[in-house]
């Protein structure tokens, strides 16, 4: 296993939603390895399972936090297994890549509901059974603020997610609400949808706007950092800790760059 020494997680209660793949599979895994109790949630069962046994642990919950059923039946199985929360990383994402021009009705739907509205229903069912002091996070985007060109959807759902971040944060001070702003990693599923039509526009849009890395960060490296800096916090709880921002330190791809050389789809 990648990536930064362990976390100490022992005896914490994790939740992570969207388990199956990227981000949320390999904190996923390493919170089983630091000693956590964890559960495992995601869509696609096969998946999900495969994560599961990766993780040499874990309860697997093969569920759509998008869906009404599917949040109900992730938080009953979730206090089963954990009973209260301490630590709930929310690693769920769509997008498109298409011009704004191009994305209809049920296309914006879509991603604010997955993005924004269920992680908000998500947190709702969840409080009365966080534990005192129990963080909160969720993944953001170094898009929401600076959208790239074709992923104006995602970047605008990322920033309302944001948002009500800080709201929940306003409300409810007795639990810690992160953002945690990701740059491109790999490997990662975020960009499988992509046509090659759409990112042979988007590629060197991006790189002529210094939007792109040289490098991307390794998955399983960035999922070590995160989980070692929320469990330094959960050991505190008087410190809260607002947002992380994870980026790759490497220079901005310049106009020799070729997508062989840091991957095309992993942005974050």
């Amino acid at each position: 296993m990648s990536g930064a020494a362990l976390a100490d997680l022992t005896g914490r209660r994790v939740l992570v939603v969207g388990a199956s793949a990227g981000i949320g599979r390999a904190a996923a895994t390493r919170a089983v390895a630091a000693g956590a109790e964890v559960v495992l949630v995601a869509r696609r069962a096969d998946a999900l399972a495969g994560a599961a046994a990766e993780a040499g642990g874990g309860t697997p919950v093969a569920a759509d936090v998008a869906d009404a059923a599917g949040r109900a039946r992730l938080v009953e199985a979730t206090v089963a297994a954990l009973g209260r929360v301490d630590l709930v990383l929310h690693a769920v994402g769509v997008a498109d890549l298409r011009r704004l021009d191009a994305v209809d009705e049920a296309a914006w739907n879509a991603t604010l509901h997955t993005n924004v509205v269920a992680f908000n229903l998500l947190v709702r069912a969840l409080l009365p059974h966080l534990a005192p002091g129990a963080l909160v996070a969720a993944l953001s985007s170094e898009m929401a603020h600076d959208p790239w060109l074709g992923m104006g959807p995602y970047a605008a759902s990322k920033a309302a997610l944001e948002s009500s971040l800080r709201a929940w944060r306003a409300e409810h001070p007795a639990a810690r609400f992160t953002c945690v702003v990701v740059g491109a990693t790999q490997p990662s599923d975020f960009g499988a949808g992509f046509t090659p039509e759409a990112l042979s526009e988007a590629l060197p849009a991006w790189v002529r706007h210094g939007r792109l890395r040289e490098a991307f960060m390794d998955t399983g490296d960035l999922a070590g950092a995160l989980l070692g800096a929320l469990a330094a916090v959960l050991a505190v709880p008087g410190v809260g800790l607002e947002e992380i921002v994870l980026r790759s330190p490497s220079p901005v791809a310049g106009e020799r760059w070729s997508p062989g050389a840091g991957g095309a789809t992993g942005t974050g």
